[in-house]
């Protein structure tokens, strides 16, 4: 006999606070983009907006991301836990996840919160009907039904990306047409990285990579402007955030502070002072649980961050750990581990070199310029670095005094102790929270998807009673959304999420889907009171 299971999982939504007293949340998040801001005292930056912003909350010094490129990095943040425990720790892979894990913003919509996301997803799986009311270019909290509904958006600028540097030039001196000239960067006065041979070419993309910034800055006064007039500014909780280092060589993919150190900025009017700072160590799998603890939503057990604000504050995190795996066609296998002031970075292909060919990589200017002159012999120390023919087993650096992280001190004597601990903190990690990372690609494949055959959700099943509807599906872990003639938003159908049973007006057809993270959709399923 066949076994259905409802949706148990949303019984969390009990503890939900009233909805005057929840605040709206905004992310504002923005592509490859390190803390480069002036906020942050760099003086090479214009983004007077987003510095605006930091004068009105908090910024966040000690922000980090698990990994340093887009995919993994984003499958944490939407789930709460690190990629490598569920499976979806490869670059654009097609992970399976365990069948409790949901996309958080379930937890949200079950509470009542509108949740809308304009519109990257990039989870490392498709993402499921149930996990926004809206998600599409547009999508915005401006289009719930109900203004006086709390809600969840998120808006994602591409602006700021790593193929945003290497436009061709045509289409670069169009944006830096938008700005004035004194918004403009001079390419001759750009403060380099060390590792970066200093040539034009290496001057020209960090000059565009600022001008993208400054550009990108100014949409996001546009979209503050907006909450303010709709008189919501006070009653919004905006987070302001990069998904991952800058787009640029050793920045991007990698777990130096250049590719896992991201800028992040909170407003909450009458709960986060003005202009204050937060030196305490974040992660992005703290978001989730973050954010259910400002819903009042209890937190499902599973999630591996914590509380960083309001009422139910946790206790300062001791590290935060980051990992690396294969990136487009380019295998390897590193992981970090990182308190406030060292890193510890563990290579477990040693044997192969830091700059391994990535083609989509190679396209960038600086990249090619690179390694020209390391064919010519012509780079000096550090910028040898990156194409020794090996790494080696164990790095640490003090990223006080060498915040680049150039000199290695694995082999020091006097840091044995600081090795010893990270190195012991890194091996806890990997155990308590089932690091994947050892395990080829294509066996993990084979276990979740036996001949590469995807798992399709089974159909829900619809049970009336008079006009009240149940909806069931015997997939583990499954997700059902709904809807019906009276359900519509902007002329489309509105999928809302299934919680518990629901009154279907007479007349009206309803109509159902169950998803799985991992799994093809079930079929339409339609029925009538």
């Amino acid at each position: 006999m066949l076994r259905y299971f409802l949706l148990i999982v949303f019984g969390v939504f009990s503890t939900a606070l009233a909805a005057e007293s929840r605040p709206n949340i905004l992310w504002i998040s923005l592509e490859d983009i390190s803390p480069d801001l002036g906020c942050y005292g760099d003086e090479q930056a214009l983004t007077p907006n987003i510095d605006g912003l930091a004068k009105q909350g908090a910024r966040f010094t000690r922000a980090f991301t698990h990994a340093g490129v887009c995919a993994p990095s984003r499958s944490g943040l939407i789930t709460g836990m690190h990629p490598t425990t569920i499976g979806t720790h490869y670059m654009r892979c097609k992970g399976v996840p365990p069948a409790h894990v949901k996309c958080f913003t379930e937890y949200l919509r079950g509470a009542g919160y509108y949740c809308t996301n304009d519109n990257k997803t990039d989870y490392n799986f498709d993402a499921p009907l149930t996990a926004w009311d809206d998600n599409r270019a547009g999508a915005h909290w401006r289009n719930r039904p109900d203004k006086d509904q709390p809600f969840f958006s998120v808006i994602n600028l591409v602006s700021t990306h790593e193929s945003q540097i290497r436009l061709g030039e045509k289409q670069q001196a169009a944006r830096r047409e938008k700005l004035a000239e004194s918004e403009r960067h001079d390419p001759a006065k750009m403060v380099l990285p060390p590792y970066y041979p200093d040539t034009p070419i290496v001057r020209r993309d960090l000059a565009n990579y600022y001008d993208n910034l400054t550009f990108t800055d100014k949409r996001v006064g546009e979209i503050l402007k907006q909450l303010d007039e709709d008189g919501l500014a006070d009653k919004t909780v905006v987070f302001f955030w990069g998904d991952h280092g800058r787009g640029l060589p050793r920045g991007k993919r990698w777990v130096y502070d250049s590719g896992i150190r991201v800028p992040l900025v909170i407003r909450w009017p009458g709960k986060i002072e003005p202009a204050s700072v937060r030196e305490d160590l974040v992660c992005f799998l703290d978001f989730a649980p973050t954010l259910l603890a400002l819903a009042g939503i209890e937190r499902p057990q599973h999630l591996q961050g914590q509380v960083f604000l309001g009422p139910e504050k946790a206790k300062e995190r001791e590290y935060v750990f980051a990992a690396r795996d294969r990136m487009d066609e380019t295998l390897d296998i590193i992981r970090s581990v990182r308190d406030k002031r060292f890193k510890y970075i563990r290579n477990y292909r040693p044997d192969l070199p830091y700059a391994q060919d990535i083609a989509y990589m190679n396209e960038m200017p600086t990249m090619q310029e690179w390694r020209r002159l390391a064919a010519a012999d012509k780079l000096v120390f550090p910028q040898t670095i990156f194409f020794q023919p090996t790494k080696p087993i164990e790095e640490l650096y003090d990223t006080d005094k060498d915040p680049h992280e150039v000199n290695n001190l694995a082999d020091k004597p006097e840091f044995a102790a600081e090795l010893i601990r990270l190195r012991a903190a890194h091996e806890k990690w990997r155990k308590e929270t089932g690091d994947l990372g050892l395990i080829p690609e294509a066996v993990l494949n084979e276990e979740r998807r036996p001949g590469g055959k995807w798992s399709v959700t089974a159909a829900p099943r619809i049970g009336f009673a008079g006009n009240k509807a149940t909806i069931a599906c015997e997939t583990v872990g499954a997700s059902i959304a709904y809807t019906h003639g009276e359900l519509k938003q902007m002329g489309k159908p509105l999928w809302k999420l299934y919680t518990g049973a629901i009154e279907v007006p007479t007349g009206a057809k309803l109509k159902t889907k169950a998803c799985r993270l991992g799994y093809r959709d079930s079929e339409i399923v339609e029925g009538s009171p």
